[in-house]
């Protein structure tokens, strides 16, 4: 067989060294990746190169003139000079047009030390005059006029096309586009408009991607240039893809002005979304916590620290003393480090004596580790995100990914672009269901029985992998037997869609070479999400579509450390590396590293403590970096039972819901000023680097974790985060091979047994870490609640692209304000019509749990009879409404069913949209 043309290699010579590179690469790409840099104004290595600045230009020995590196492919003995006396002087020729119709402005400007038009004049000493001064052109609309996030400087723009090319060929917004021709070309938006009227989903990368400071972030005008800035490498703080970025610190103000990510980044590749670009500005906000705070009398004053942790401390002890160690809960957060959730489930577990410990994965993923933990032995993402793109059959269920997870939508574009496929089953219209090739808008709620249809079907052609089911699997007989009860015909009755779009899905998947399934919290929140996972897990293995590249079962995790969270065993059930409490040898080898007696009892989750604090069971609760009174369902309840509580202490960097019910208040550190490490959704554990001081007497949350086990009587501490997670990491098997040094640079996917061990990029190659992987007998069961009459629509909530989880982060940030600020509903044309609503109204959403007012967005996202909501606002709480049924196995509450009712609002209480 023939080496495929991508694998083979050519020698060169390029300015006098010989190189080896890949058939296929171009010139520059070969000179840069050898540290010869060849100038160029128009080329971003993520888009495709067409070599309209000419700045790169090179002399190849046999080829008349002077060709473009960036567009030429390197050839078997090819000899390229990249600078010539030639060379300079067109260069410089260029480079002097380009000054002659550039405002040169680089003593004020902004970009000052980052931009590369100033960079190549000096080095080709171009003269700015050489072409006569520069002379303004008409003034025209500036498209970014007002725009919170964006500023565009036409007199700076060079009309390299680099910012319209990567909104159209990497975002597909293609929001932006060239007006006029020839000398008087201007970047702008389709038909001039507003950018924030555009399909601009403020993502940033038009900046990121410009050569000069025509493009910029409007807040970071006059804040600093970026030659006095200094740059901290660290990791976005908002979903679970973990994208490097790099904060740009004015030290004089100890403030961030701006934020960017290198291009070939991992795993972003210099890409951000619009939370990632501009959702910083929460870090300096006014409202930020500063002081230690206790309540009496129903207020908050401020005390000190020694105070605070004086009380905490001793009333946490005393009621476990007094009633046992079920009597105080610890809630840790998933926003934090994974020092800081190592502490956390530490100090539970010594200071605290029990087990009775969370985190978020509760309220979103907490079926993904108990579904994929038994069916393969690992509830983990199985592959990398820089596999997406080579996927031929996207199989996306429950998920959202280019509102929810921006840059691995970006990543599933890019395969599109290459020819992938892609299934989409999402009871919405998002923008990957009209992109798809097959959309199965099913009725909320009943996933297992498509998944159980689809699989049947499968079974029924002959396109399963018995090879692979054979060799690797075990309980298919019992598996396929479960399965013929479930006929397409049944399934499309049940989900209400059309039975050949369930086949046609059914055979593309099964046809993938190779196909992978994401999915996210349309899977999991329900009542039945542990079987969801299940289901897929058994559709994957059915398929023999798991255990190589590209190929397997990816959760897309949500908040940017919940996978680290679970990692560090901030879970009743596991220790770091889900080693197990009720193992015994586990028990003994964590008693004798922390020197304690490790508690036995049961422990559980936060929707557990929630109804135990109502009962009286619970008495101490504290809580860290988390809102249940926002993030859990049916809000009265949950208030309610907090309100029992004897004592409760909030571990928090703002005053928020639950913060406000406390007893003590300790001001905590964001993530930009603190070290430590995130896991994201490919098991990837990264460097979190300080940037900044926290603000007034904030401290770093693992060092008041330390101060509170010391208060609690274990006394505890640590010089840095750095000791914590060594320590961590010689308890913990699958991180054993980490260490600050080894993934300072771009992190390492666990597991990482050894120190010599190089991360592992996708799970299951060859054997399931359980051995055999299960197929698990999945019956088709409703959800907890169903329309009826008095209640005829059903509800979902879900993310949405500019805000994130409760809003305490998104929303004091303008530039995401100016986007979305108000809480709102999705309903079919047809129902709002039958209702007498039109778009825009403000309407009251009802369910037996309580009432909210919003804005109601009409038009086709949702199938008619179902609604959707996003829960991410303070003073609209959808939470208040939302069920509080859980499933079966995590007791994870079903967010995605329950039923509603919808009615125009009255006069009287209309909220401002």
């Amino acid at each position: 067989m023939a080496v495929p043309t991508a694998l083979r290699t050519v020698t060169l010579t390029i300015d006098g060294r010989q190189v080896t590179a890949t058939q296929g690469d171009t010139v520059m790409d070969t000179a840069l990746a050898v540290g010869i840099d060849v100038p160029r104004l128009c080329h971003d290595p993520r888009l495709k190169p067409v070599g309209a600045c000419r700045l790169c230009i090179v002399d190849i020995d046999g080829v008349p003139g002077l060709p473009t590196s960036c567009t030429t492919e390197v050839a078997d003995g090819m000899v390229v000079q990249t600078e010539t006396d030639e060379l300079g002087a067109m260069r410089k020729s260029l480079l002097e047009l380009i000054l002659g119709d550039h405002r040169v402005t680089c003593p004020t400007c902004d970009k000052n030390g980052d931009c590369a038009l100033m960079d190549y004049s000096y080095r080709y000493q171009a003269d700015q005059f050489a072409f006569g001064a520069y002379q303004p052109g008409p003034v025209i609309p500036n498209f970014t006029t007002g725009n919170q996030a964006i500023t565009f400087d036409p007199q700076l723009c060079i009309t390299c096309g680099r910012c319209v090319r990567i909104c159209d060929e990497v975002v597909m917004a293609s929001a932006l586009t060239f007006t006029w021709r020839a000398s008087s070309v201007e970047v702008s938006t389709p038909f001039d408009m507003p950018l924030n009227e555009t399909s601009c989903v403020l993502c940033g990368l038009c900046i990121s991607t410009c050569p000069t400071g025509a493009m910029y972030e409007r807040s970071a005008v006059g804040r600093g240039q970026m030659k006095d800035l200094d740059s901290v490498r660290t990791v976005c703080p908002y979903c679970g893809v973990g994208c490097t970025m790099e904060l740009q610190v004015n030290r004089e103000t100890n403030r961030i002005v701006r934020v960017t990510a290198p291009v070939g980044c991992v795993p972003n590749d210099g890409n951000l979304c619009v939370k990632g670009k501009f959702g910083f500005e929460f870090v300096h906000s006014p409202e930020r916590l500063t002081t230690p705070l206790i309540k009496e009398n129903g207020e908050f004053r401020e005390a000190s620290w020694d105070e605070a942790l004086e009380l905490a401390g001793r009333r946490l002890r005393e009621l476990r003393d007094e009633h046992g160690a079920d009597s105080i809960a610890f809630l840790s957060s998933c926003r934090c480090t994974n020092e800081e959730n190592y502490l956390m489930q530490k100090v539970a577990r010594t200071a605290g004596a029990t087990n009775n410990v969370d985190q978020c994965a509760t309220t979103c993923h907490a079926p993904t580790v108990a579904g994929l933990a038994s069916s393969f032995g690992s509830g983990a993402m199985t592959n990398s995100i820089d596999e997406i793109k080579d996927v031929d059959t996207m199989f996306i269920i429950g998920s959202n990914p280019t509102e929810a997870h921006p840059i691995i939508g970006l990543e599933m574009k890019k395969a599109l672009r290459q020819g992938a496929k892609m299934v989409v089953c999402d009871p919405r219209r998002t923008w990957v269901a009209e992109h798809a090739d097959i959309h199965v808008q099913h009725k909320p709620g009943t996933d297992n029985m498509l998944i159980n249809a689809m699989m049947a079907h499968i079974i029924a052609s002959g396109l399963h992998d018995a090879g692979f089911v054979e060799s690797r699997c075990e309980n298919f007989e019992a598996f396929s037997t479960n399965l013929e009860g479930f006929t397409v015909e049944a399934a499309a009755e049940v989900c209400d869609v059309d039975p050949d779009l369930i086949r046609r899905a059914a055979e593309m998947y099964a046809a993938g070479d190779p196909s992978s399934i994401f999915y996210t919290l349309g899977i999991t929140e329900h009542t039945c999400g542990t079987e969801n996972v299940q289901n897929l897990a058994n559709l994957a293995m059915l398929c023999g579509q798991i255990g190589k590249r590209s190929s397997g079962v990816n959760p897309l995790r949500g908040q940017n450390n919940v996978q680290g969270g679970c990692d560090m065993g901030a879970m009743h059930g596991d220790f770091p590396g889900y080693q197990k409490v009720a193992d015994e040898v586990v028990r003994l080898k964590f008693a004798d590293a922390w020197n304690v007696e490790i508690p036995t009892n049961k422990g559980g989750r936060i929707t557990d403590f929630i109804e135990q604090a109502a009962d009286g069971a619970l008495r101490g609760f504290y809580v860290f970096g988390e809102d249940p009174v926002l993030s859990e369902p049916n809000q009265a309840k949950v208030i309610a039972s907090l309100e029992e509580l004897e004592f409760m202490v909030c571990q928090e960097i703002f005053m928020s819901e639950t913060a406000k019910m406390a007893d003590v208040v300790l001001p905590a550190s964001s993530f930009a000023e603190k070290d430590g490490t995130f896991t994201n959704t490919e098991r990837r554990v990264q460097r979190v680097r300080k940037a900044v001081d926290p603000p007034g007497q904030a401290k770093p949350d693992w060092e008041i974790l330390c101060l509170m086990s010391t208060a609690m009587g274990h006394p505890l501490s640590h010089e840095h985060a750095g000791e914590i997670f060594e320590e961590m990491a010689s308890l913990t098997p699958s991180y054993g091979g980490l260490s600050f040094d080894r993934i300072d640079e771009a992190g390492l996917q666990w597991p990482c047994p050894t120190p010599d061990h190089p991360g592992t990029k996708f799970l299951h190659e060859g054997e399931f870490t359980r051995g055999l992987g299960a197929f698990h007998e999945i019956e088709f069961r409703e959800a907890d609640e169903l329309p009826d009459d008095e209640y005829p629509y059903i509800l979902s909530t879900g993310r949405t692209l500019y805000n994130y989880n409760i809003g305490n982060m998104t929303q004091k940030v303008a530039a995401i304000r100016q986007k979305e600020r108000r809480n709102f509903i999705e309903m079919h044309e047809a129902d709002a019509r039958a209702l007498g609503v039109a778009d825009g109204d403000q309407v009251t959403v009802g369910t037996r749990r309580g009432e909210v007012t919003v804005q109601a967005k009409v038009g086709r996202r949702t199938r008619p009879g179902a609604l959707w909501m996003p829960f991410h606002f303070v003073d609209q709480p959808t939470n208040r409404i939302t069920n509080d049924a859980f499933d079966n196995v995590t007791r994870t509450a079903e967010y995605k069913v329950c039923a509603a009712r919808v009615a125009k609002a009255a006069p009287d209480i209309l909220v401002d949209a």
